[in-house]
């Protein structure tokens, strides 16, 4: 079988079954497992598939600039983030980072409400510009552009100097396995010490994004408190994500 060949089947294979083996490839395609893992590699350098103990998982769309991001699943990025601008309360302190969901988030607060944001997105500070009764604190650093998010050590040390009720999160892949994820280091490390600083970590969850992985995890499954989904999702990834002690909700 041509190398193209066996790429075409190993992401066919990826698609239908959403994580491939090794080993099972290399049966199924009578080939070597070195030949297997250099068409993953490959495969992996292309952008077309995580790499992963053994074999290999979906990469995520969501892993595109912000701009891009902006067009992907937006009517459920809309119904993740009214009900997740439900779960805040008068008085809380809540964390939130930057993403086209916690926009949408924040977009729809209500105009009463009483609380305060920290958040490292300039883009989410904009957007509360205009509500009346929400306080914004700015945590500042180096601006990372692909995520228009703060990174670096000056964000960190605000990070640290807080205490929040919750952390709305915002990952680029959801897998039982890998756990959350994000596509830089920096981004995953900043997301990582806003879940440390926070009593709980919310995350809205795309349909996109279940059973994907980026390659910087951010944190296991288990880290998480709540996870928000569409009627979108896909029961046998939802099923996998199905943890003691989380709480998955269902947006309307």
């Amino acid at each position: 079988m041509l190398t193209e060949q066996r790429h075409l089947d190993i992401l066919e294979e990826l698609q239908r079954a959403g994580r491939v083996l090794a080993r099972e490839l290399a049966e199924r395609l009578q080939v070597s497992e070195d030949t297997v893992r250099r068409d993953l590699r490959d495969l992996a350098s292309r952008g077309a598939l995580q790499r992963v103990h053994g074999g290999a998982l979906p990469v995520s769309p969501a892993l595109v600039n912000l701009a891009r991001r902006s067009s992907i699943a937006v009517d459920e990025k809309q119904a993740l983030g009214r009900h997740a601008a439900s779960l805040i309360a008068d008085g809380q302190l809540v964390f939130i980072d930057g993403g086209t969901s916690t926009l949408a988030m924040v977009q729809q607060l209500p105009a009463t409400l009483r609380a305060t944001v920290a958040t490292h997105s300039p883009v989410i500070a904009a957007a509360l510009i205009e509500h009346p009764t929400v306080e914004v604190l700015m945590l500042g650093g180096r601006l990372f552009k692909h995520s228009g998010v703060a990174v670096g050590a000056g964000v960190a040390q605000a990070i640290q100097a807080l205490r929040a009720d919750c952390y709305f999160l915002g990952v680029t892949g959801v897998e039982a396995g890998f756990g959350l994820s994000t596509g830089d280091a920096e981004e995953a490390q900043v997301k990582a010490l806003l879940m440390a600083s926070a009593a709980e970590t919310v995350l809205m969850a795309s349909s996109d994004k279940l059973g994907k992985v980026s390659p910087y995890r951010v944190a296991p499954l288990s880290a998480l408190s709540t996870l928000i989904v569409t009627p979108q999702a896909d029961p046998a990834q939802l099923d996998a994500l199905r943890l003691p002690g989380l709480d998955v909700q269902l947006s309307g």
